[in-house]
């Protein structure tokens, strides 16, 4: 395990060093920088959150910015999944590496580490730094923002799995494009399916479940959502159902087993087509 923990560490190293973490930060402080600007807006027009219409208007406006900080962490993590496997292998890095006696699954399972407490610790602080400023500007706090984070993290580290799987198999660009077009597609197919559900069409509302299933981002996505709006924001006008950004259920236990036996079955497989990658 020390072997993992080492190139954990070193990982974490390379990706802060990486012009990309630059521009994440320069996106989130951008992100950041608008949202309290338009919370600071809805105050004005609310005069606080007194009102069943404040909090929904907050609810979907925090949502919408949340997804925007875990679309910044997509791309993020996309991009550093694929250039920290491929790139090792295409440069020679991981034939002198593996030249000394460390396992491939070792180094494996210590770049998805760093990776994981990289993009996990972008998000919950990036995230944090958003509710901070929605309390100060609106005074509003999320019934469930712990959850609501840990499944934003959640959500990074199934993308980041998928990316590293890719990354074993096609090139490091290719890997990050394939990640991030399958995480829109994904959240896509969501919105679809919950356009199906409001309108009690079963065969619509199914292309939404098949595609949680497949890729669980859009599934723990929507569950960060319902942690953090307002409680019964979605009973309030029957017209929201099937909002993009608001969620009428929380993520199901069943569904957080399900997600973590899909990114044990992925990392699995990159194991494998790692190990038989031609250094």
């Amino acid at each position: 395990m020390s072997t993992v923990f080492t190139i954990a560490a070193l990982t974490l190293h390379e990706a802060a060093r990486r012009k990309v973490l630059r521009s994440l930060a320069v996106l989130t402080v951008i992100l950041l920088g608008l949202s309290a600007w338009g919370f600071n807006r809805l105050n004005a027009e609310f005069g606080g959150l007194t009102t069943g219409e404040a909090r929904i208007a907050a609810s979907i406006v925090l949502n919408l910015v949340m997804f925007g900080l875990s679309l910044i962490a997509a791309l993020g993590t996309a991009f550093l999944a694929g250039p920290t496997l491929a790139g090792d292998m295409e440069s020679g890095i991981a034939l002198s590496m593996l030249a000394r006696p460390v396992r491939r699954y070792a180094v494996l399972l210590g770049k998805w580490l760093g990776l994981v407490v990289f993009g996990g610790s972008f998000v919950v602080l990036a995230g944090l730094a958003q509710l901070i400023i929605v309390k100060v500007t609106v005074d509003y706090w999320p019934p469930h923002p712990i959850a609501g984070l840990a499944l934003l993290a959640g959500q990074t580290t199934v993308l980041l799995t998928l990316g590293l799987l890719l990354s074993a198999v096609i090139s490091p660009m290719a890997s990050g494009v394939v990640a991030v077009g399958l995480f829109g597609a994904t959240w896509v197919a969501g919105v679809v399916g919950g356009i199906g559900t409001a309108l009690h069409n079963d065969s619509v509302a199914r292309v939404g479940e098949v595609s949680r299933v497949l890729l669980p981002t859009d599934g723990l996505w929507r569950g960060a959502m319902h942690g953090l709006q307002s409680p019964g924001v979605m009973s309030a006008d029957a017209s929201f159902a099937g909002h993009p950004f608001l969620s009428a259920d929380p993520v199901t236990g069943v569904y957080l087993a399900w997600s973590l036996v899909w990114l044990a079955v992925i990392l699995g497989l990159a194991a494998t087509a790692f190990s038989r990658r031609d250094l």
